[in-house]
């Protein structure tokens, strides 16, 4: 029976484009796995989109002289660009200022208030004196008072990934003007964290075998140094209104309402599909699997505070007592990827941005390279070498370069068409049995979401092919054995065929080219287009995900002998080892 699996990405704040860093940690590995699950037969719903109103968006709109909404619709379309470009496979990609996210949004803090999980506070705030204003955390920076950071934000040490109220750091200073502010009285709704702990324990205690050890331990040790209230409104104009009289002049603060996304998502997908109420078969189904993917930072707002909110609401739009919200199955946050042995920093220009990069190189080369050194469990390095190493050692010369060679020969030989086999031996079947079992060790290591393992798995099949051509030499059986040849050149194409899917959650691209190569008809995952949609009379674009044409299956492929080739042509470009240094010179210039 299928499985329900909710495939959900971090929500990038629209206010600058996307590095290699975040596609290496959070929007490569959630489809790669969404397109194995939809290969498997799994019922997939991927979700995520913009955040468009984290104070980075102001912070920018404020630097340029322009409003918010300008900024995060700027990005949110290179958003849109990207991830249609690297071959993400959203089934919605949207942003948090539609009217449904908006209205969802009022109800869950409806809902928290009403079942008791939320109070109102007087609470100290930053202020600036220059600028007339409370400070948004994301406006203040200062010295972490937990490890001594000094350029700690005001909700979050990225040294240490420790929540933070703004007043907590050393030296505050505003970003906006460099001046010291000052801490005056506010009142706000709070989150009662302190009244959810016992359950959150509970919930972090039950079988998390598959937790990472990074995210699980993390998230327990958290909940144990104890939880305060949490303020989830703020005195800004830009973002979701209060929705209650008397509080005109506040708003939802971001982060208690972009993870609502998910959910919101959820359902603007089931409106747009037109069936309304399916957004429940991952919600309330408790046999549905979510995920959550994003980098180590976001740990805590996915494995406590979401969750917290989940319990709070308990029953959003759902009468019966026994169906709740379900909470998150696994949280596979990634680690940090470094670049040139330096941290990757957006301040300094250390990055290299998703869509430069994306104008120079093909996308399934990417895609690679960036899962071969995915900071699953550690923060791992990325460089030009490495990048242009693995391409041209690994993509090109193991894989590419079986598959050209090899439906070269046979639609050179064979009158274009997948030769007919005599008896198989001993090797034959060897190399046949280990591409077919690999739909079970690649999967289960996919599964496990321990893709870099699963990638390795799939390339040491190839190795493994390899090593079959070359003790069978079909271009010398063909001049002494031609029907041992065709047996030969038969079985290495079906391990071809075999290969083509294990890598397809890898390498969309070029396992679709080499789909169509092989004689096939159709989309291995059916095709990705963005949609114009109007709301309220607001109009966007959200990315979609039409699967409704695929035909792959992650199943072994029994390839039809006297089926017609297509003229093969190289999958994959080799790269002049002088790129690399080109590269580096282009990131000294521009850093």
């Amino acid at each position: 029976m299928a499985a329900k699996i909710l495939v959900c990405t971090a929500w990038p704040y629209a206010n600058g484009d996307l590095h290699i860093g975040h596609l290496a940690g959070s929007y490569l590995p959630p489809d790669i796995f969404a397109r194995y699950n939809r290969l498997a037969g799994n019922d997939v719903l991927m979700v995520s989109g913009s955040d468009s109103h984290g104070t980075p968006i102001t912070v920018r709109a404020d630097a340029e002289g322009v409003g918010p909404r300008e900024v995060f619709e700027r990005f949110h379309a290179r958003f849109l660009d990207t991830f249609q470009q690297i071959g993400v496979s959203y089934d919605l990609f949207t942003h948090t200022d539609t009217e449904n996210h908006h209205r969802i949004a009022q109800d869950i803090f409806l809902g928290c208030l009403n079942n008791g999980y939320l109070y109102k506070e007087t609470q100290q705030q930053l202020y600036s004196e220059t600028e007339g204003r409370f400070l948004p955390d994301r406006y203040v920076e200062g010295i972490c008072p937990n490890c001594g950071f000094d350029g700690a934000r005001g909700d979050q040490c990225d040294n240490c990934g420790k929540l933070l109220d703004a007043t907590e750091l050393i030296n505050p200073r505003s970003k906006s003007d460099g001046s010291t502010p000052v801490v005056r009285e506010t009142e706000h709704f709070f989150l009662d964290l302190p009244k959810l702990t016992d359950r959150l324990l509970a919930y972090l205690d039950e079988s998390k075998d598959h937790w990472r050890p990074t995210v699980i331990n993390f998230s327990r040790g958290y909940l144990r140094e104890g939880l305060k209230g949490r303020p989830i409104t703020r005195d800004i104009e830009w973002g979701i209104r209060l929705p209650l009289e008397g509080y005109d002049k506040k708003r939802i603060y971001v982060w208690f309402e972009a993870v609502m996304g998910y959910f919101t998502a959820s359902v603007e997908w089931a409106q747009n599909v037109g069936q309304s109420e399916k957004w429940k078969e991952w919600w309330y189904d408790p046999a549905a699997r979510t995920y959550y993917f994003m980098g180590k930072d976001n740990i805590p707002f996915h494995t406590i505070i979401w969750p917290g909110e989940l319990m709070a609401v308990e029953r959003l739009y759902e009468d019966d007592p026994a169906k709740t919200l379900n909470l998150p199955y696994d949280v596979p946050a990634n680690e940090y990827l470094n670049m040139e042995s330096q941290k990757l920093s957006t301040s300094r220009n250390w990055a290299i941005w998703a869509p430069d990069l994306l104008e120079r190189y093909d996308p399934d080369p990417i895609r690679y390279c960036l899962t071969a050194i995915a900071p699953e469990t550690r923060d791992t390095d990325f460089t030009w070498a490495d990048f242009i190493r693995r391409n041209n050692d690994e993509l090109v010369a193991a894989w590419g370069n079986l598959v050209n060679r090899m439906l070269s020969f046979a639609y050179k030989n064979y009158e274009g068409r997948v030769p007919q086999p005599g008896d198989l031996d001993d090797l034959d079947r060897d190399i046949l049995a280990k591409a077919e079992n690999g739909f079970q060790s690649v999967g289960e290591l996919i599964e496990a979401v321990q893709l870099r393992a699963a990638l390795e798995e799939a390339m040491s099949i190839a190795r493994a092919a390899n090593g079959y051509l070359d003790q069978k030499a079909p271009w010398f059986q063909f001049k002494e054995d031609r029907a041992a040849a065709a047996t030969t050149v038969y079985v290495i194409l079906r391990v071809i065929d075999n290969l083509k899917v294990l890598f397809a959650p890898f390498l969309p691209y070029t396992s679709q080219r080499l789909h169509e190569t092989l004689g096939y008809q159709g989309q291995l995952f059916g095709r990705q287009y963005t949609q114009t949609f109007d709301e309220a009379e607001k109009t966007h674009v959200a990315l979609c995900y039409d699967d409704s044409q695929a035909t792959g299956r992650w199943e072994p492929v029994q390839l039809p002998a006297g089926q017609r080739l297509q003229r093969p042509s190289p999958l994959f470009k080799k790269l002049d080892e002088d790129i690399a240094e080109q590269e580096l010179a282009r990131l000294m210039g521009d850093s």
